[in-house]
């Protein structure tokens, strides 16, 4: 409970430094890129050489695909029924499948399960969200947006292969059992340590919520499916599989986040229904806060 307290702490953080002349609008842009270039590649370097290979460990990483095909599929369906706009169907279908399992992922799975579950939350973000924000959000932005070219299978796999914490992974996985000079293992530590305060307050600074009443039925919709219905369909989906408590239980957890934010603003920056979007990533993101810890109980009690 103390470390969820530090992250509420962070987000308040940032919501204030936007308010002081001396921080840019760009902060949030530039904290972000920190992390991805740094903070988030140091901290795969540190946990994934602790991480135990086991059978199962491909479950966290298929995961987010089985999940992203049956929201697609719900998504579509829902179109249909409430008869909505295509690009309002597009929205949805970039950003509902796509949680914040990084950003917002890693420290909350930090503060409630503790760093043993970190390696699990990683594969889960590197190996699902990431690659599907690479490669199907990207498609779907460019098949919807009419002043883009959908990109090549060489131009996605570029983006894939080149994407810092991608590197990272592959690298941590090679130099598995190879134990790190003191001096780097120091650096990793030290940088990885900054991924939680930096990110939240990144977070908080970027915040914002914009409704329209015209789209509660779909921002109630969608807000239903990402952070109760996903969750219950991981839940479905692991279950029957019989993994280990912990695997299922951050598999669940890293379900249950609220919408990725690069995902909204790759629909965002399509022309895919903006308001309803950024009204979806910063509600969300508040009902995160509520969902997470009845989720984290939940799986407790399952368990």
């Amino acid at each position: 409970m103390e470390n969820f307290v530090l992250v509420l702490i962070y987000i308040l953080i940032g919501t204030q430094l936007r308010r002081l002349p001396q921080f840019p609008a760009e902060t949030g842009m530039v904290l972000n890129q920190y992390v991805l270039y740094v903070a988030l590649p140091a901290l795969v370097m540190q946990k994934i050489p602790l991480m135990s290979f086991s059978a199962d460990l491909w479950q966290p990483a298929v995961l987010p695909w089985a999940i992203l095909m049956l929201v697609v599929g719900v998504v579509l369906l829902a179109g249909r029924l409430f008869s909505w706009d295509k690009n309002l169907v597009a929205a949805l279908l970039v950003v509902l499948p796509l949680g914040n399992t990084s950003f917002l992922g890693f420290p909350m799975v930090e503060a409630f399960f503790g760093e043993q579950a970190m390696p699990y939350a990683i594969i889960y973000d590197q190996l699902g969200s990431f690659l599907a924000l690479a490669t199907y959000a990207t498609i779907i932005c460019a098949w919807y947006n009419p002043n883009v070219d959908t990109p090549s299978v060489a131009h996605m796999a570029k983006r894939v292969l080149l994407f810092p914490s991608f590197i990272a992974l592959i690298a941590a996985m090679g130099l598995k059992g190879w134990p790190y000079p003191s001096l780097m293992q120091s650096l990793l530590d030290s940088l990885a340590a900054t991924l939680v305060p930096v990110i939240m307050v990144a977070v908080g600074f970027q915040f914002r919520l914009r409704l329209d009443g015209k789209e509660a039925l779909p921002l109630g919709f969608a807000l239903v499916v990402k952070l109760l219905l996903m969750p219950l369909f991981a839940l479905a989906l692991l279950w029957p599989l019989h993994p280990q408590p912990l695997l299922l239980q951050v598999s669940v957890f890293q379900a249950a986040m609220p919408p990725m934010v690069s995902a909204g603003a790759l629909a965002i920056g399509a022309a895919l229904a903006p308001r309803l979007v950024a009204a979806l990533v910063g509600l969300g993101l508040i009902m995160s806060f509520i969902t997470l810890p009845m989720w984290y109980w939940l799986l407790q009690h399952l368990m």
